[in-house]
Order: structure tokens, then C-alpha cells, then sequence
């Protein structure tokens, strides 16, 4: 199997290729970064600039993919930013993938997400997953967790985590689609769908997340 990985270098993506690696039946990963990785057996890592993502590249001939680009409206600095990395680039790669033949997509997405939200984060999401329901993949898989609990970012996002304290005392109170969600079980099951490919569109909500 040849298994693609795009953002490997954020929180969830980090816990998805250590996931990867360690996993035999993932086959031969590719993880196309704007910087090196750590080189790792099985692993091909492209360097890339995702504002001119190369179409011809043969590493986009694989069996699927698991996206987990995103960034926040501080780092991106404007919605329009904000809009390039959480819906332009995974619809790219969602695209370039299927015209190389893939036949499964695994998006992390979010709570919330819906094209018609008026919280312009959800709707950008639901932007995104519709658009890339519509390019027609045989297996696609939504994934949509809550507040993400697990391990140190990359990037500096102190609002997430004044609420993760909030939301790990108040834990029992919270109702399960609410409630923080470890990182790595986001990332299994991002995995797990990527193995699987099961037939048609489903969406994981966070409460299915373990």
C-alpha cells in the first residue's frame, strides 16, 4: 500500500506518521512538507510549496490519503489566509490525488463544521468537506473532533489551552460530542480510515472518536 500524509508537521499529523510508521500494513508513506522530516524507513518526504503544488510529481500515485492541514486565524493572519490553508490546499491535494488514482480521502475536519455555519471556522470546514464530497472519491472519511487534548503544538495557541483546562475539570459535566479529545485517537482513526477505505462517505463525529 502507498498511504499519503499531508501535514505532518502539526499536532495531529505528527501523531498520524508516528501512527504510520510504526504500522507495517501502511506500507510506503509519502508526507509532502514545506520542511524536512526526520528521514524514517518507508518514509518518503517531498519538499514542497503548497502555493505550487507540482501535478506531474509521481509521488501523488498512491492508495490514500490522509490530510490534516490547518492552521488558526492568529497564525494566518486574515480570513483569506485562513481560507488558503483549511480549504484551497486540502481540496488541491484532494484533487491531485484522484486524478493520480486514489481511491480513498481522510479529512481532519472539525465540530462545527457546515457550509451554511455563521462562525466563519465552521464554515470554511464545510466548505472544504463539501467541496471534496464532490470530487467523487470511492472512500471518503470526515473527521470531525472537538477541542484537541494531547501533547505540546507546534505553534503557540494559549486561547486552546486556557480551555483545556476548563474542559478536562469539567469533563463529566460536558455532553460526549463536546468533550476534549486525545490527539492520538484522532490520529487512529484518521489511520484506521485510510487502511480500511471502506466504500462511500462517512463522517466520524467526536463522540466516535476513540
Amino acid at each position: 500500500m502507498k498511504l499519503m500524509l499531508v501535514g505532518a508537521s502539526g499536532l495531529v499529523g505528527q501523531q498520524v506518521l508516528r501512527l504510520a510508521l510504526a504500522d507495517a500494513g501502511a506500507g510506503h508513506l509519502i508526507a509532502p512538507t514545506r520542511k524536512p522530516l526526520a528521514p524514517a524507513a518507508r518514509l518518503e518526504n517531498p519538499v514542497v510549496d503548497f502555493e505550487r503544488l507540482p501535478a506531474d510529481a509521481p509521488w501523488w500515485k498512491v492508495d490514500a490519503v490522509i490530510c490534516t492541514l490547518g492552521t488558526t486565524m492568529a497564525q494566518a493572519g486574515s480570513e483569506a489566509a485562513f481560507r488558503r490553508v483549511d480549504h484551497d490546499y486540502p481540496l488541491a491535494v484532494a484533487r491531485l490525488a484522484l486524478a493520480a488514482g486514489a481511491g480513498a480521502f481522510v479529512l481532519n475536519s472539525a465540530l462545527g463544521a457546515a457550509a451554511d455555519s455563521r462562525v466563519f471556522y465552521n464554515r470554511v470546514k464545510g466548505e472544504a468537506e463539501d467541496a471534496i464530497v464532490a470530487l467523487g472519491y470511492r472512500s471518503l472519511t470526515l473527521v470531525r473532533p472537538s477541542l484537541l487534548d494531547g501533547g505540546p503544538r507546534p505553534d503557540s495557541r494559549p486561547g486552546e489551552r486556557i480551555a483545556l483546562v476548563f474542559a478536562r475539570g469539567l469533563r463529566p459535566l460536558i455532553p460526549a460530542r463536546y468533550r476534549a479529545v486525545a490527539t492520538e485517537a484522532v490520529a487512529r482513526t484518521l489511520l484506521a480510515a485510510a487502511l480500511a477505505r471502506a466504500p462511500g462517505v462517512r463522517i466520524i463525529e467526536s463522540e466516535g472518536i476513540a
